[in-house]
């Protein structure tokens, strides 16, 4: 934040090379200086080329596809420019079978509201009855303990699965059960 001016948004978009070739000391984990660099050159592409990260995820959805399909939209997007090979690994591929954990967390706040303001709803293109829930090792068992899951593995198959078993309990707002099946996965429930 502090080497975009706390300003990520206008740094996005307005930031010169020199000003950009300043993140690439950033380092978290795996993602390193390059990757973010390549981050805020994708990003700039998609907010000027692409209507934004909200026009990018909604406009499959609003056109009669999936939320599986915004995501593969999504990452086809992202990767349009040139980019270091690297960075294809910080952004998950639904079509390989990825959970895309992260992207569908992403996604339930930025559609989901409710009354605690965990969930921001601010994108009102996408209904909360598409969404999928971010699985994670902890939801995963515990889904799999409450018999919402019969999968083994962790993959999209999974997401699926679960995902629709969640739709019965909750056609209109499925994905509301994620912080329950994490909390019990987290502080021992099973």
């Amino acid at each position: 934040m502090r080497s975009m001016g706390m300003t990520p948004y206008d740094f996005v978009l307005n930031a010169g090379k020199d000003e950009i070739d300043r993140t690439g000391g950033f380092c978290h984990r795996t993602f390193q200086g390059t990757d973010c660099i390549y981050f805020i050159e994708s990003l700039r592409n998609i907010y000027t080329k692409h209507g934004g990260l909200k026009t990018l995820f909604e406009t499959p959805v609003c056109n009669g596809g999936s939320i599986k399909e915004s995501l593969i939209h999504f990452r086809k997007v992202f990767f349009e420019i040139p980019h270091p090979a690297r960075t294809l690994k910080h952004i998950p591929d639904v079509g390989r079978g990825s959970t895309a954990k992260r992207l569908n967390m992403f996604l339930r706040w930025m559609v989901r509201s409710d009354n605690r303001k965990v969930d921001f709803g601010i994108w009102k293109g996408i209904s909360p009855a598409d969404l999928f829930l971010p699985l994670d090792v902890h939801t995963g068992s515990v889904a799999r303990n409450l018999g919402l899951l019969k999968r083994k593995s962790n993959d999209w198959k999974t997401v699926e699965e679960v995902t629709e078993n969640l739709r019965k309990l909750d056609p209109v707002d499925p994905v509301k059960y994620d912080f329950a099946l994490f909390g019990l996965g987290i502080y021992g429930g099973f």
